[in-house]
């Protein structure tokens, strides 16, 4: 079973977890998490995370961290961008690794996905707005299960970190999902069980 968000560097195999496929305005970046760095609870969380059933419908892994948590109660999207655990690099840089037999080139992978959409790799990306990314077409082919290349790369992976006004674009994005999505469930809880108002008795003198 093809397990998504996965991958490793292509130069030194170290093994990571790609947050952000695209990067908003970079088509050429990505955002990975290196799970060497970290402890051994937050890379427990990070892959029960990506073994969730969130985690592998996110079409962006960052969706899935934005809802999740660390074991010291943090926001693990928040948590590892602050800690510096986010770490932009080229997307030529990395290689998916979905299972064992299949490795594949993220930049070659993110053009294999535009071209099947007719869009650009940069319209791949999450916007303020995300509704403003290109959809995934219903019925459209996974590339993951149809292509496998192994491809080395030379150049050294980047040590760039997502700044702060590219996380906050995304955290807008998902504080409006999730805004949309908690006012919707709250309208479906007033259909099944409306709110009892209390009223305040008064007492009759006797």
């Amino acid at each position: 079973m093809a397990l998504k968000h996965v991958g490793r560097i292509a130069a030194n195999r170290r093994k990571v977890v790609v947050a952000y496929r695209v990067v908003p305005d970079e088509p050429e970046n990505c955002v990975v998490v290196q799970t060497e760095n970290l402890s051994a609870d937050e890379h427990d969380a990070l892959i029960k995370a990506v073994e969730s059933a969130a985690g592998q419908e996110a079409e962006e892994f960052a969706v899935a961290m934005a809802r999740a948590y660390l074991p010291d109660g943090r926001n693990m999207l928040a948590g590892f961008h602050t800690t510096g655990k986010m770490r932009k690099v080229p997307q030529a840089d990395v290689e998916m690794t979905p299972n064992g037999n299949t490795t594949i080139n993220l930049a070659e992978l993110n053009k294999l996905i535009a071209d099947q959409r007719g869009v650009t790799v940069g319209d791949l990306a999450m916007r303020s707005n995300p509704s403003e990314a290109a959809p995934a077409p219903e019925g459209e082919v996974d590339p993951v299960a149809q292509y496998t290349e192994t491809t080395q790369v030379s150049q050294p992976a980047s040590d760039g970190i997502i700044t702060d006004e590219q996380l906050a674009a995304q955290y807008r994005s998902q504080a409006d999902a999730l805004f949309k999505e908690a006012k919707a469930l709250r309208e479906q809880a007033e259909e099944l069980v409306p709110t009892k108002r209390k009223t305040k008795k008064t007492e009759e003198s006797a």
